[in-house]
């Protein structure tokens, strides 16, 4: 087996190792031995945004107009964003219904070095009601992410050297494998930067549009408002008794013919019963009502005293 790819991973480990004791060395030599000419020296000015306008900034935020009409004051925002060299990325309107307030909502994709003066032409849709925005410094991560890849760049070059040179299998699948997972990365590093890059120079804002506020009325102002208000209430009370009765109708006429024909079966069944015997003395003198015994004539009647 060729052990030149190894040998070479192990002379390049080595030697970066001594770079890095190297320069370890020389830092701390020249910190010590700098250090009176470090304190005549001046120390430098910390940067501000003023010394650095390039520092890597994402800005996002939200204004919040009241206008007349939502819908074409969205129209005219989406007009100011594209002239100013920006997008809408996102965008929903509702109309007003019942009374309720119309509303737009763009998310709004402006250039950074312009959102200003993009913001002053918004204003000018309606009242500002709210407006926030919020600045995040990144570029320590931009940083980040350029070393990474970096790195991972010379390493799939300094592999490919090795793979041009590699004459055993083994070898050969390896170097592949490493070159494959590294590329991988770095393409994922390189779409985490291309997100970064268009987050810093469009910032995100989230414009909403909303009309003015009219509350629904609760009583009627005068008789024409209170007699149309009790005239839909008439109507609609005997609308929903009839509806009501629709309803129950097919279950008031299933109950009406079940009562009636138990009704004419216990008739039936009463006319077939046998004739009652006469009533006795003791039951003709509790229930009267029950005594069919034929009542005494005139004749029979005792005589007067």
């Amino acid at each position: 087996m060729n052990k030149t790819p190894r040998v070479l991973a192990l002379l390049v480990v080595a030697g970066a190792a001594t770079l890095g004791l190297a320069g370890c060395a020389g830092l701390g030599a020249s910190s010590g031995g700098g250090a009176d000419s470090a304190a005549q020296a001046p120390a430098p000015e910390a940067a501000t945004d003023e010394t650095a306008p390039d520092a890597a900034v994402v800005i996002t935020g939200r204004i919040t107009i009241e206008t007349e009409d939502p819908i074409d004051a969205a129209a005219e925002a989406t007009s100011i964003v594209t002239d100013a060299g920006g997008r809408v990325s996102g965008r929903s309107e509702h109309a007003a219904e019942d009374g309720g307030q119309a509303s737009a909502e763009l998310t709004l994709r402006i250039p950074a070095d312009g959102l200003e003066d993009v913001r002053s032409a918004l204003a000018g849709l309606g009242t500002v009601k709210d407006t926030s925005m919020e600045s995040v410094e990144v570029g320590g991560t931009q940083r980040d992410l350029e070393a990474r890849m970096t790195t991972l760049r010379t390493a799939i070059a300094r592999y490919n050297e090795w793979l041009a040179t590699a004459s055993a299998t083994s070898d050969l699948i390896e170097l592949e494998s490493e070159i494959s997972e590294r590329q991988t990365e770095l393409e994922g590093l390189e779409a985490q930067a291309r997100a970064l890059d268009d987050q810093i120079a469009m910032s995100t804002v989230t414009l909403s549009l909303l009309s003015e506020y009219v509350p629904p009325k609760t009583a009627p102002s005068d008789f024409g408002e209170a007699l149309a208000v009790g005239w839909s209430g008439f109507i609609g009370f005997w609308g929903s008794v009839v509806i009501a009765l629709g309803v129950m109708l097919p279950w008031l006429a299933t109950i009406g013919a079940i009562t009636a024909f138990v009704i004419w079966v216990s008739i039936r069944a009463r006319r077939r019963l046998p004739s009652r015997p006469a009533a006795s003395g003791l039951d003709a003198a509790l229930f009267p009502a029950l005594d069919t015994t034929t009542p005494p004539t005139p004749e029979d009647a005792p005589a007067p005293r």
